[in-house]
């Protein structure tokens, strides 16, 4: 069976979809030799998420695999020429960069703003799928969430669900992982 070149993986907070997204890119990597590159977007903006940040890079370096980790909070369309042929590239979370797009500059939401952003994110993880081997794309899943009346919180549950749907439709896998279990939602599962 062919290597897929485009995984998406969502779930929930804490639903344990990086710890799979992580196994996968590793058991990818041992199998084709690729080097692994964890693509980080999350931002240390409070101590929650400092503590979020270093378990994951704890929970990397304590593995037996070797990572390279690439700190990219913004414009990840930037660096593709940091990746080669035969990498194995984990990016977490699209969900992350979505939020460090928005609030980066002090911009009204209306369309335009908001089709560019959408655009830019895409864009810059299918460049970046082209680039290496496998790209696994993280991201969370909050549509099971309850309603909030907040237009800003509509509009971005409406643009990440965009996105989400361009990135499913270009995946040759996608996962929804609950409860520590990944569930196939396309492709063909892995032998």
């Amino acid at each position: 069976m062919a290597v897929p070149s485009l995984i998406f993986i969502s779930g929930g907070v804490r639903s344990g979809k990086s710890s799979f997204a992580e196994k996968m890119a590793v058991d990818l990597a041992m199998n084709t030799g690729g080097q692994l590159n964890y693509l980080a977007t999350g931002v240390a903006f409070d101590q929650e998420m400092r503590e979020r940040i270093a378990k994951h890079q704890q929970d990397r370096a304590a593995g037996e695999s070797s990572w390279r980790t690439i700190e990219r909070s913004l414009h990840i369309g930037g660096i593709t020429n940091m990746f080669g042929s035969e990498d194995i590239i984990l990016l977490d979370c699209v969900t992350t960069l979505l939020n460090n797009e928005l609030f980066s500059v002090n911009h009204q939401w209306d369309e335009p703003f908001l089709n560019a952003v959408k655009d830019k994110i895409v864009t810059g993880i299918i460049e970046i799928q082209n680039q290496g081997k496998v790209l696994i794309v993280v991201s969370n899943e909050v549509f099971h969430e309850p309603l909030i009346d907040n237009e800003l919180v509509f509009i971005y549950r409406k643009l990440l669900g965009q996105i989400h749907q361009q990135l499913v439709k270009a995946a040759d896998q996608a996962y929804l992982v609950e409860m520590g279990v990944p569930i196939l939602m396309k492709g063909a599962s892995r032998s």
